[in-house]
């Protein structure tokens, strides 16, 4: 499991959104960057400036997901057929970690990987414990017994933050992933722009 290198609050300040739309952001407060110098960082940006910062929101919203891995993901969207910009949204919500995130069994994306690490998550009854593991079309995901009695997963399922989407089919504490969704079917609370990912790995 790649360890998360910063707070998640601080990658928020860094890209200037409050990238998971939680209410307890710090940019909601102050938009502009960390550090003593952060509000005179606001010149024009440069192409590669925009086109890395799209690569850094995107790979922050997930996590923040190794380097290593997430130029893996581009390299193997590229591969597939269609679009490499909605091939790379649709690998990274089928990650096993995402589908639990997006199901509101937890309330972070960092705990959802935490979670699936210290086995708390079967999939297809067996108990999975790689965060990254990519799930297909018709797999079950489900909490285990212990997991289901807890308070945070109460929480997060009482939570009105966000909502669980159309591509998940949630019954009985059992979450069916239904199909790969495209770029426009996730609930994102700010603009990703994957386009731009694409090109700053294929410059």
């Amino acid at each position: 499991m790649t360890k998360r290198a910063t707070a998640k609050y601080k990658i928020d300040r860094r890209m200037g959104e409050n990238i998971w739309g939680r209410p307890k952001s710090p940019v909601n407060k102050r938009e502009y960057g960390p550090g003593q110098h952060g509000q005179r960082r606001k010149g024009k940006m440069s192409n590669f400036g925009t086109q890395l910062k799209a690569k850094q929101k995107l790979k922050g919203y997930y996590g923040n997901i190794s380097e290593r891995q997430f130029r893996a993901l581009y390299a193997e969207a590229v591969r597939m057929k269609g679009d490499s910009s909605e091939n790379l949204i649709g690998l990274l919500e089928c990650r096993l970690a995402t589908v639990v995130y997006r199901s509101k069994l937890v309330t972070t994306v960092f705990a959802a990987r935490q979670f699936v690490s210290h086995g708390h998550v079967k999939v297809n009854g067996k108990r999975v414990t790689i965060p990254s593991i990519r799930l297909k079309v018709g797999d079950v995901v489900e909490l285990t017994d212990k997991a289901k009695e807890m308070v945070a997963v109460a929480e997060a399922q009482a939570s009105a933050e966000r909502d669980t989407p159309d591509y998940l089919e949630i019954a009985g504490g059992n979450v069916k992933f239904l199909r790969t969704p495209a770029l426009g079917d996730v609930p994102y609370p700010v603009q990703m722009e994957p386009n731009l990912v694409v090109e700053f790995y294929s410059r």
